[in-house]
């Protein structure tokens, strides 16, 4: 089960990551890379010293697609607020 957070926390890790690389924020992304890093670290381990056991796998990607659904409709309605603040003033 600690896969299904770990997958959510990874994901909402790795669209910032892409928000801030695409955005050029070089300490931020470099940073950000740390921490992704030492999570794969923690996934692959765990996997690995299971891996016969595909319900940590299946835990994990459905916490994955989680994480990504849940940060990247973040960011679409953060863009959308910013947008419309924009155009008000």
């Amino acid at each position: 089960m600690i896969l299904f957070f770990v997958g959510v926390i990874e994901m909402m890790i790795a669209t910032a990551w892409t928000k801030t690389v695409s955005g050029t924020k070089i300490w931020a992304s470099g940073l950000i890379t740390l921490v992704n890093i030492f999570i794969w670290y923690f996934v692959l381990e765990t996997i690995v010293n299971n891996i016969t056991n595909w319900f940590l796998m299946f835990a994990y990607a459905i916490g994955c697609a989680l994480g990504t659904i849940l940060s990247t409709y973040y960011f679409q309605r953060q863009e959308k607020i910013s947008k419309r603040l924009v155009t008000e003033n």
